[in-house]
């Protein structure tokens, strides 16, 4: 028996990450396009089409990239539970925040599974699009993607397929997400969530903290004779993730008395309540996290979610497939999540075992005069492009080494990824164990 070739080296960091995933591709091809769709990704190709990659990482044409997401047997279940079950492993008993919300993406025409009309929260208003509704954990101000699922608008459900509204997704997710293993101190969403009283019961069944934004006209049941009162504005110091702070006020509303539900308001400024610095918020926690302060601070989490949106949508493609059948969107989405996490991981991420070893290289690479010192995804995005760029420069350019030789340029290039490639990146330190569990489609 022929024992099959080894894969085709990429970038260290690159290759280290995707062999957790190896022995899901039962084709050594595909498992090179899963490669080199993560290298395509992170790169800073502005647009991230598979021609597009294809161009950037060396290879003559995208068929071999299309041939992956689009006919080869791969499972998008198996490589998502082991994802999931990576980063749970780096986590190493830490508890996430999830965050939840949903996201839209205009598409043209009706060819496209699951394009509707509908309303897109990003931008405000009923598009044509395809909506999927995520889930995004944060530790220590770090994002990761999660879950994801797509809505599918009544009239476009294919036979056999059940119907189910977001608030039915988005808890799904989150029923999925602790039958896994994960431990959630705190839920975040917004109003569509908050405003739903299902949505609230599910989370309070599962014995979930949450701070869930809610309409300023919120209303609760109360006898006739009890008013709404307010407790004084409360001074707090809102601490964002680069450190900063601003001043803001809370205010706790009382609907008659006290429930275990709490609702408060959060502004800028008490005297004008403004409308685009204003929120209403209802809150389920601890008596240790049920105060001003730590409600302030708490929600203003959940903007870490369009963050992370941000990032898979300009950054890594979300968008950006060129395929309508949802099963092959499916399998671009999970490698999106893939790509956002193999970030996330980088330069002691989410890491519970960095590579203290690699510390003088980094120290060298630090010299470099556009690297970023900033720990924020972006900067490690941006470092991690600064890694790669030689080799996509290479590939950029090796076409005109074959018309005009340049040795000279041609072994420079080959050292200076060389020289590049000792960075190994993230490394799983314990083994990953590969059970049926994970495996399995």
């Amino acid at each position: 028996m022929v024992e099959p070739r080894a894969p085709v080296s990429t970038i260290t960091f690159i290759d280290n990450y995707c062999s957790v995933y190896r022995d899901l591709f039962a084709d050594v091809r595909c498992f090179e396009a899963f490669k080199y769709l993560h290298l395509g990704m992170i790169s800073d190709v502005p647009r991230k089409s598979l021609p597009a990659i294809a161009h950037a990482v060396g290879l003559s044409s995208d068929q071999v990239l299309h041939h992956c997401l689009t006919e080869s047997s791969w499972s998008v279940a198996a490589l998502q539970k082991r994802r999931l079950k990576l980063i749970l492993q780096q986590l190493n008993g830490r508890a996430i925040t999830l965050v939840i919300d949903e996201t839209g993406d205009r598409k043209k025409g009706n060819t496209t599974d699951y394009v509707a009309r509908q309303y897109i929260g990003n931008i405000g208003k009923i598009e044509n699009s395809i909506v999927s509704v995520n889930a995004y954990g944060i530790v220590e101000q770090l994002t990761f993607p999660l879950l994801f699922k797509v809505f599918k608008p009544k009239h476009r459900l294919k036979p056999g397929e059940v119907h189910q509204t977001k608030l039915q997704l988005a808890q799904s997710i989150i029923q999925e997400l602790v039958t896994f293993g994960f431990k959630i101190e705190l839920v975040l969403a917004d109003s569509f969530y908050g405003e739903s009283s299902a949505f609230v019961s599910s989370l309070d069944a599962l014995h979930l903290p949450w701070i869930l934004a809610i309409r300023s006209n919120h209303g609760g049941w109360m006898p006739n004779e009890v008013e709404v009162t307010t407790s004084e504005w409360h001074r707090f110091e809102r601490v964002f993730s680069n450190g900063s702070t601003e001043e803001r006020y809370i205010h706790e509303v009382i609907f008659g008395r006290r429930f275990e539900h709490r609702y408060w308001t959060l502004t800028n400024d008490p005297a004008v309540l403004p409308d685009n610095s204003t929120w209403s918020v209802m809150s389920h926690l601890d008596e240790q996290r049920d105060h001003f302060d730590q409600i302030g601070n708490l929600s203003g989490l959940r903007p870490w979610v369009e963050y992370g949106f941000k990032q898979c949508k300009d950054k890594l493609g979300w968008a950006d497939y060129r395929v309508t059948h949802y099963g092959q969107i499916e399998r671009w989405w999970e490698i999106v999540s893939s790509a956002y996490l193999m970030v996330s991981l980088q330069f002691d991420g989410l890491n519970s075992c960095p590579n203290v070893s690699e510390e003088p290289l980094l120290e060298k690479f630090r010299t470099h005069a556009f690297w970023q010192s900033s720990s924020s995804w972006t900067s490690r995005l941006h470092n991690l492009q600064l890694v790669i760029q030689p080799y996509i420069y290479f590939c950029v350019l090796k076409p005109w080494l074959s018309v005009l030789a340049v040795p000279s340029l041609e072994q420079g290039f080959s050292y200076l990824i060389r020289m590049l490639n000792q960075f190994s990146g993230w490394q799983h330190c314990r083994t990953l164990s590969v059970s049926s569990n994970f495996s399995s489609a």
